[in-house]
């Protein structure tokens, strides 16, 4: 048995180099210490230039430390390491500008919606209140979001599961190509032109009046293209190698697309769905154009004008008053609470249905 040595050796004769001509490094500490520096540097030249914005200061202090960690990297342990680090930097900075943001965004809310979202604030509609007065909730709203998004996905689930099948298991040729150009056409188009032609269609050519459902199906129209491409891609994930087994048994293609494929790819067909409905939950052009909004309950989403959280927002904005700001910021709390949750049981779904593997 030999002995295993950790220390570098020379190529020609396999002999340990000696530790004084080991490669320097820089110690633990010095990264949070080159971070320390640079948030004080970054504090002081932005009192000395000025700036009220710590956004400003943030951003110096972020270049002095790539900068500072730059240098000592290449001052201690040679360009190449210097390099890594700096990549290393520029990854780390790049994931604070991007989280940065989201967490203020999210405190804000909290921050402000926390005032007013009570258990009255849930239960109860605007009904016959004045806007610029305090009180008032957003149960009309709930129910209107809930209705409208539900009907969404009861339209568009099944078509885009179809399709994805379709797409998949027998698309062949010119129209199959054709179908997948659509759909990525579709993936890019805005809010407001599904909503302007369900306006078009529906209310101006049929005549049908302003209502939940109508404000669904320019949902749906959103939420197709996001179930075709998740759905397909989980599809594609499926081992032909469990189809042919099924075909060999003389299964029918149908029965092992039912049997054998969907089961197999349920978790990220479900996991695709979810987050589909939470990319819709939020928009509000086409409620605008096709719901209308109402300051009372309507649980009847094809009769009449109808509330959603989103156009809520927007529409209590618009009134400019405190109450109504107050509101607004509730609303606005409580929907990113249910997209949260929608993308939680996403991910839960995801993990629950993944494979399992033993070791």
């Amino acid at each position: 048995m030999t002995a295993v040595t950790d220390r570098p050796t020379v190529a020609n004769g396999g002999a340990p180099l000696p530790v004084s001509l080991k490669q320097a490094r820089l110690p633990r500490w010095a990264p949070p210490v080159i971070a320390l520096v640079a948030a004080g540097a970054g504090c002081g030249i932005g009192l000395g230039a000025g700036l009220d914005s710590k956004i400003q200061w943030g951003l110096i202090a972020a270049a002095l430390f790539v900068l500072g960690t730059y240098v000592l990297s290449a001052a201690v342990e040679g360009g190449r390491q210097a390099k890594d680090r700096l990549a290393t930097s520029m990854v780390w900075m790049a994931f604070l500008l991007a989280v940065v943001p989201l967490a203020s965004l999210l405190w804000e809310t909290v921050a402000r919606g926390i005032k007013v979202l009570t258990p009255y604030f849930l239960s109860h509609s605007m009904g016959t209140l004045p806007d610029a007065l305090p009180g008032g909730g957003i149960y009309h709203a709930i129910i209107g979001t809930l209705e409208q998004v539900g009907l969404a996905t009861l339209i568009a689930a099944p078509i885009g599961l179809l399709t994805a099948i379709y797409l998949v298991e027998y698309g062949r040729g010119r129209f199959a190509k054709v179908v997948t150009f659509f759909v990525d056409v579709m993936t890019g188009i805005p809010s407001i032109v599904a909503g302007l032609f369900i306006l078009s269609v529906w209310i101006l050519i049929l005549g049908f009046g302003p209502s939940g459902f109508a404000g669904s199906m320019a949902l749906a129209i959103l939420m197709m293209p996001v179930v075709v491409r998740s759905t397909e891609e989980m599809l594609k994930l499926v081992p032909n190698e469990l189809r042919e087994a099924s075909l060999a048994l003389g299964v029918p293609k149908w029965r092992t697309i039912l049997k054998v494929v969907l089961p197999t790819s349920l978790g990220g067909i479900t996991t695709g769905v979810m987050l589909a409905i939470a990319r819709i939950t939020g928009e509000t052009a086409p409620v605008l154009l096709l719901v209308w909004g109402a300051k009372t309950i309507n649980n009847n989403p094809f009769d009449g004008a109808q509330q959603s959280l989103p156009l809520y927002v927007f529409q209590q904005w618009q009134i400019g008053s405190d109450a109504a700001y107050d509101r607004a910021w509730a609303a606005a709390l409580v929907l990113i609470a249910f997209v949260m949750i929608l993308n939680l049981v996403a991910r839960g779904i995801a993990r629950w249905k993944a494979p399992k593997t033993h070791r």
